[in-house]
């Protein structure tokens, strides 16, 4: 990897909000309302990234990130605007992914799960409400992230038993050696997945259609509400406040 960290600037069509994205380390991602706001705030997060790449092996290369190199500027969609998120695709999505990066980005998409899982079992269910009484308890965090992720991997293929959602033990485990296997049957036959995109050159792998790990938003999911809930276990003991 380059000592500066590539990065892409979907923005916004009425240009609300802007997402910073790291298409080299698939799930670093930050929004915000200007260009210069999302790249620091993206620059502010990788402190937060660096446990991922290294439980993906990565660790000796993600320090050496000096600065930041804008390669692309390009527009998003309405839900850009609104949520501060990636949702359209860089010319940099639409190139051809190797096997070996695919097996690369599948390595930090495990690194992502493992990262998650590991803060989740230290952290109690029950976590201390907002100031103004909002907020959510670690079971709710666990199932708004497995839910998506599951659902989207229904266009590879992959389907939970009964459709229900899998949070932990064998079921879980099961479903996510699945969906990596998914991602690679994809990959090798260069089918077409959502979006009418060739699984080998589309975007937001994982959540969307098999191509390239992650699409930002759920890998950026996964470490975010881990880091929230590490956050909490350190600053409260036994939780902490989850407001919107």
């Amino acid at each position: 990897m380059a000592k500066d960290l590539r990065v892409v600037l979907e923005i916004g069509p009425n240009e609300k909000k802007v997402a910073a994205v790291a298409p080299d380390w698939p799930g670093l991602e930050r929004g915000a309302k200007t260009k210069e706001d999302a790249v620091e705030k993206l620059q502010s997060y990788l402190p937060r990234f660096a446990p991922v790449a290294m439980l993906a092996g990565m660790g000796a290369r993600f320090p050496s990130i000096k600065g930041v190199d804008v390669v692309e500027e390009y527009r998003g969609i309405g839900s850009t605007d609104f949520w501060g998120i990636s949702f359209a695709f860089s010319s940099i999505d639409n190139q051809v992914v190797s096997k070996k990066e695919l097996d690369r980005e599948l390595t930090l998409m495990r690194a992502c799960w493992t990262f998650f899982d590991d803060v989740r079992s230290r952290v109690s269910a029950e976590m201390r409400k907002g100031p103004r009484g909002g907020g959510r308890d670690r079971d709710r965090i666990v199932l708004h992230t497995c839910a998506p992720e599951q659902d989207w991997a229904r266009k590879v293929g992959v389907r939970t038993p009964d459709g229900e959602v899998v949070t932990d033990g064998k079921g879980l485990e099961t479903f996510r050696a699945e969906y990596c296997s998914a991602i690679r049957a994809f990959h090798a036959e260069g089918k077409m997945a959502l979006l009418a995109a060739p699984v080998p050159d589309s975007p937001h792998c994982v959540s969307h259609d098999g191509s390239r790990l992650g699409d930002g938003r759920q890998r950026s999911e996964q470490v975010t509400w881990a880091n929230w809930l590490a956050k909490g276990r350190e600053l409260v003991g036994f939780g902490f406040s989850t407001t919107f």
